[in-house]
């Protein structure tokens, strides 16, 4: 597991730390996925989240902890969580601290049975996400679907965007239905201070990007607070 942070950039702190998988030698989180079958997607995506609770709690991790989930391989949101909630209890890791990332750049093969296990999860206190909003393949849909506590901006529409009025446009229009639903927003990919600066001004406080710390394998790495 590596581990990325997202950052308050007006309070300085860690919100949380995603946690992404990556393959013996670093390989990408995408040429991992790519090669598990469908067949073996449940058991690749429990072990995902034991290993990231399990390596998060030996790290000493005091945020919030983003995992990612794969809805097309949950069965069954209760028989599902049972394994997350027993490896939180084995190692000591809080449940409460934990944030589910749904990808909008999966298709979603069963749009019903998703909603499903994100009102299962939201029931259970867990706070949910919707992670590349405006990447994939149900944008405002999905949004409307269900309303996640967090929507992460995905880094097609942050790149650039304090020289490029149409992606302002789009993410300004994303902000106001945000705040009208009650949701937090993350810009990803946030990759130099111009973007920043820009995404601040816009009311998005919560930022994660190689500007502030790329990945760390096995580690939590500290962010650069000085292009806060």
């Amino acid at each position: 597991m590596a581990f990325q942070p997202i950052v308050d950039v007006d309070t300085r702190e860690v919100f949380a730390y995603e946690a992404l998988v990556r393959g013996e030698n670093g390989e990408s989180a995408w040429s991992v996925i790519s090669a598990i079958s469908q067949e073996d997607m449940y058991t690749f995506d429990q072990t995902c989240r034991v290993l990231a609770i399990e390596t998060a709690q030996r790290l000493g991790m005091q945020t919030y902890l983003s995992i990612n989930f794969l809805p097309n391989a949950v069965y069954e949101p209760a028989t599902c969580i049972r394994l997350t909630l027993a490896a939180g209890r084995k190692v000591g890791f809080p449940p409460e601290r934990l944030i589910f990332e749904m990808t909008e750049s999966e298709k979603i093969s069963d749009p019903a049975h998703a909603l499903r296990i994100i009102r299962d999860y939201q029931k259970r206190g867990f706070l949910t996400a919707i992670d590349d909003f405006g990447a994939g393949h149900s944008g405002l849909n999905l949004l409307a679907d269900f309303q996640p506590h967090i929507v992460k901006l995905d880094m097609a529409l942050t790149r650039d965007i304090d020289k490029d009025p149409v992606r302002q446009a789009i993410v300004g229009g994303v902000i106001g239905t945000c705040r009208a639903l009650g949701c937090r927003i993350v810009a990803e990919g946030v990759e130099t201070r111009e973007e920043l600066d820009t995404l601040r001004q816009m009311g998005v406080h919560l930022i994660q990007g190689y500007l502030l710390a790329m990945p760390a394998l096995e580690a939590l790495p500290e962010p650069d607070y000085s292009v806060c």
